[in-house]
C-alpha cells in the first residue's frame, strides 16, 4: 500500500510543503485527475535559479495553482508556512493534519492525535498545528488564492494630479524614496513623474502609454533607491528585522539569538560612499596599483552592542549620500535615461515601453553592480543611441531592444559582455 518507489499515475495522495515542489510532482506524472488528492502549501521558498536571474525570475504561483486544480482529482491548497509560524511548530505537523483532514486515508483523527501525543516532544504545539491544518483541509478543500502585495493609498494630495492608473505606483515609489533618503528625495521622484506625464496629451493617453508610465515609475523608484552599504546597514539593524529572525528561529523570549552578518567589501564599495572627489581618487589608485579586486571579509555580530552600533553608525551616513561618488554616478545616468523617456514617450510609445524596462539590468553593488553597468552601457550604445539618431525605425528598434534585453537578462555567464568593447556611458 505504501510503495517506496511510487509509480506515475498510480498515486492516491501527494503532499508537498512548498508550491514549486508540488509542481515538480505534477510534472513527473504523480498527480492525475482520476486518482490523486494533491495537498500542497501555497507558500514559496525561492530557488537559487529564481533568485540569480537578473530580472524577475520567479515562477508564476497562480499558474501552478490553476494547474493543480486541473490535474488533481482534488486539490487542498493553503499556506502551510503561515500555520507553522503561527503555532510555533514544524511543517510536518501541518502536513500530517492536512493529510488527516482530507479524509483520503482510512483512519480517524483520534488515531493521528494519539500518535502525536506519544512522540514526547513539542506535543502541544504539534497538536495545535495539526488541528489548524485538519480544519483547513476538511472545510471544503478549495484552493486559496495567492496573496497579492498590499497597494498603497492613492488618494494622497501630492499625487492627485497624476493619472488615476499611475497614482498607486507613484504612492509606492514615494514611500520607497522616503524610506531610502528623505522627504525631498520623494518629492524629486514625484516631480520626475509629473514631467513625464506632462509630455502627453491627457486626452490621448492609451493603454500602451499607461503601461509605459507605470513601468517607468516602477523602475525610476528602484533606480533612485539603489543598494549601497549605507542601505544594507540600515536594513540589517531595523527592529522588525530582528523580530523576523527570532520568529523564523522559533526563539522564545528567554532565548538568546546571535546574528552574525557576513560582509566582503571591496575598494569600489568603499569608494562608492566616499565624497565624489575622494572616491574617484581611491578608484584611480586601486586601478593603478591593480588592487581593484581587493576585498576584506568581515563577520559583524549585529546582535551585540558594538556590532549593532557599528552598523547603525554606517546607516547614519544617509544624509551624506547625496555627496557620494555612487550617488553622482547613478543620477548622472538616470538623468539621461529619464530625459530620453520624456522625449520618446509622446512619439514612440512602443519603444518607450521597452526603454522603461532597461534599468532592470542595474542591480546591487560591488561586482554585481559592475556587471549591470556594463550591460546597460552595451544596450544603450548598440540599440538606444542608433534609434535616437534616426538610423533605424522606432518600431524595429523596439523589437531589437526587447530581444537584446531578454538575452541580457538570461545571460548570467556574461558572454555578451565579454565581446563588448564600447565606450562607457556611466
Amino acid at each position: 500500500m505504501f510503495a517506496l518507489s511510487p509509480v506515475p499515475a498510480q498515486v492516491d495522495v501527494v503532499v508537498a510543503s512548498e508550491l514549486l515542489e508540488a509542481a515538480r510532482m505534477m510534472e513527473r506524472g504523480f498527480v492525475t485527475p482520476q486518482k490523486t488528492c494533491l495537498i500542497a502549501s501555497t507558500s514559496r521558498v525561492y530557488t537559487t535559479l529564481e533568485k540569480m536571474q537578473m530580472g524577475d525570475g520567479r515562477f508564476d504561483s497562480q499558474r501552478i495553482m490553476d494547474l493543480a486544480q486541473t490535474l488533481a482529482q482534488r486539490a487542498v491548497l493553503f499556506d502551510m508556512a503561515a500555520l507553522t509560524q503561527a503555532h510555533h511548530t514544524v511543517v510536518s505537523a501541518i502536513m500530517f493534519g492536512a493529510l488527516s483532514g482530507s479524509g483520503v486515508l482510512p483512519w480517524s483523527r483520534e488515531v493521528c492525535e494519539h500518535i502525536i501525543q506519544s512522540s514526547g516532544k513539542g506535543v502541544s504545539a504539534s497538536l495545535a498545528g495539526f488541528d489548524a491544518a485538519f480544519l483547513k483541509a476538511s472545510a471544503n478543500g478549495s484552493a486559496e488564492t495567492v496573496a497579492t502585495p498590499q497597494t498603497a493609498k492613492s488618494d494622497a494630495t501630492p499625487i492627485a494630479t497624476l493619472p488615476p492608473a499611475l497614482q498607486n505606483m507613484a504612492a509606492l515609489g514615494m514611500a520607497r524614496c522616503l524610506d531610502f533618503q528623505d522627504a525631498l528625495y520623494a518629492q524629486d521622484y514625484l516631480k520626475k513623474l509629473e514631467t513625464l506625464v506632462n509630455t502627453l496629451n491627457p486626452a490621448a493617453i492609451t493603454d500602451e502609454t499607461e503601461q509605459a508610465l507605470q513601468t517607468a515609475a516602477r523602475h525610476l523608484a528602484l533606480w533612485m533607491c539603489y543598494e549601497d552599504v549605507i542601505r544594507v546597514a540600515d536594513l540589517k539593524t531595523r527592529p522588525e528585522r530582528f523580530e523576523r529572525v527570532r520568529s523564523e528561529a522559533n526563539a522564545s523570549a528567554q532565548d538568546v539569538v546571535r546574528v552574525v552578518e557576513h560582509f566582503k567589501p571591496g575598494l569600489d564599495e568603499v569608494a562608492a560612499v566616499l565624497p565624489q572627489a575622494l572616491g574617484q581618487r581611491l578608484l584611480s589608485w586601486s586601478q593603478n596599483r591593480q588592487r581593484k579586486n581587493l576585498h576584506m571579509a568581515m563577520h559583524i555580530r549585529s546582535s551585540s552592542i558594538w556590532g549593532y552600533l557599528m552598523l547603525r553608525a554606517l546607516a547614519r551616513l544617509r544624509p551624506w549620500r547625496r555627496n557620494s561618488l555612487r550617488y553622482a554616478q547613478e543620477h548622472a545616468t538616470l538623468h539621461i535615461w529619464w530625459q530620453t523617456m520624456c522625449a520618446v514617450l509622446p512619439r514612440a510609445p512602443a519603444f518607450a515601453n521597452v526603454l522603461a524596462e532597461l534599468p532592470q539590468v542595474l542591480k546591487g553593488y560591488g561586482d554585481t553592480q559592475a556587471r549591470g553597468r556594463l550591460n546597460y552601457e552595451r544596450l544603450w550604445q548598440t540599440h538606444v543611441q542608433p534609434a535616437l539618431a534616426g538610423n533605424i525605425n522606432m518600431q524595429e528598434a523596439a523589437q531589437q531592444l526587447q530581444k537584446a534585453l531578454q538575452d541580457t537578462l538570461a545571460d548570467p555567464e556574461e558572454k555578451l559582455n565579454k565581446s563588448y568593447q564600447g565606450k562607457p556611458v556611466l
